[in-house]
Parts: C-alpha cells; sequence; structure tokens
C-alpha cells in the first residue's frame, strides 16, 4: 500500500502506544509499515514533525469531540457545565487512544496547533463566564492537568501484587476513609465531580475578584 502522511501518523501512533516516547523511532515506524525509513520522510520529515502530527489528530478529534457535546448542551448551560462537557469530551477522546494523555501532556512542547485549540477554547469559556483575566491560565491549566493526570492513571498499568484478604482488610483499618471514597463512585462519576470542584474553586475566585 503506498505511504501517506495518515498511514505514517497510523503507525506512529501504534508505535507509540506499545512503546511511549523514547521507543518510538521513524525506524520502528518504517518497521511497522514494512517501508524504509527514508521512503518516510517526504511525508514527515523527522521524529519531532511526526510527534506534533499524532499530537494534531489527537486534540482535532477531541476538539470535535468538544463541540459535540456543547451542541448537545441545554439552551443558557452555563460555563461550568461547558466546561465539564469539554473536559468529558477530552478525556473519552484521551481514553480512546493508548498513551492519549501522555501525548496530549507532551503536546505543548512540539507546539501542536490543536492542543492549543483546545486549551483557546476552554479559556475563551471561562473568560465568557467572567473569570478574570489574571485567573484565566492557572484556571485552564488546572482543568486540564486534572485531565490529563486522571486519564494518566486509567492508562497506566497496575503493578501485579498478590493481596490477601487480610491485607486488603488491614488497609482498610487503617486508611478508611481514603479507601471509602476510593470506592464510593465509578470513575466517570469521580472524574466529573473533580471538574465541578475546580469549577467551584475558579468561581469563587472571579468572585474574590470582583468584591
Amino acid at each position: 500500500m503506498k505511504l501517506s502522511k495518515d498511514r505514517i501518523i497510523d503507525a506512529g501512533m501504534a508505535v507509540f502506544a506499545e512503546a511511549g516516547y523514547h521507543g518510538l523511532s521513524m525506524r520502528q515506524v518504517a518497521k511497522r509499515l514494512d517501508a524504509q525509513a527514508g521512503s518516510m520522510y517526504y511525508h514527515v520529515p523527522n521524529k519531532a514533525a511526526l510527534l506534533q502530527l499524532m499530537a494534531d489528530r489527537l486534540a482535532q478529534q477531541a476538539y470535535d469531540a468538544g463541540t459535540e457535546a456543547l451542541a448537545g448542551l441545554p439552551e443558557g448551560a452555563g460555563w461550568p457545565e461547558q466546561v465539564e462537557a469539554q473536559a468529558v469530551a477530552l478525556r473519552q477522546s484521551l481514553l480512546k487512544h493508548p498513551g492519549g494523555a501522555v501525548m496530549f501532556a507532551d503536546s505543548p512542547k512540539v507546539l501542536s496547533t490543536g492542543a492549543l485549540s483546545l486549551m483557546e477554547r476552554l479559556l475563551l469559556t471561562l473568560k465568557d463566564g467572567g473569570i478574570h483575566d489574571e485567573h484565566l491560565g492557572v484556571a485552564g491549566d488546572a482543568v486540564f492537568s486534572h485531565i490529563t493526570g486522571f486519564v494518566l492513571q486509567e492508562q497506566s498499568e497496575p503493578p501485579v501484587l498478590d493481596v490477601s484478604a487480610e491485607d486488603v482488610a488491614e488497609l482498610r483499618r487503617r486508611f478508611p476513609m481514603t479507601l471509602a471514597a476510593a470506592a464510593s463512585h465509578e470513575q466517570d462519576e469521580i472524574f466529573a465531580r473533580g471538574v465541578r470542584l475546580l469549577c467551584a474553586g475558579i468561581r469563587a475566585l472571579g468572585e474574590e475578584g470582583h468584591a
């Protein structure tokens, strides 16, 4: 099959999912495509360019999902609901790609315009909601950090441990509140509550600034 930029991005994302940033190389991508590395440089000049294209694709999918989520909100939905819709759409988009959270977290380093568009829309949502300019950057970073951190935990491989019933009982005895909180809700609800908590804090900052 003829090489194309899209095929190279597909292969790059597959290699990244298996081997991470340090395992990604043009040679490994070429091997997956059963092609010569040199033949890819016409479409993608180097690893940095490939990472940017991969991040842009992921971010564009998340942006489109966010647009759809925003369109599905009831008329008159407030800025916290709009922030939550964008956050949920981004999390779901990242979860579709193994290693997606790592790739997205690194996207500013490769100057992904797709990722910058996601942040720009989030900041505009906050600004339209009355959040003062001095708080926008910190607020946007806090929301994105919650999303990427949450998905990083979801996509990480837990260590294989031989835990007995007695071990679990002892942990529950020593850390009752922590374990009870962790088991009290599904992941979707925990994530959404985290976003709402952040929005409440951001709202408080905005009100404080206008006091």
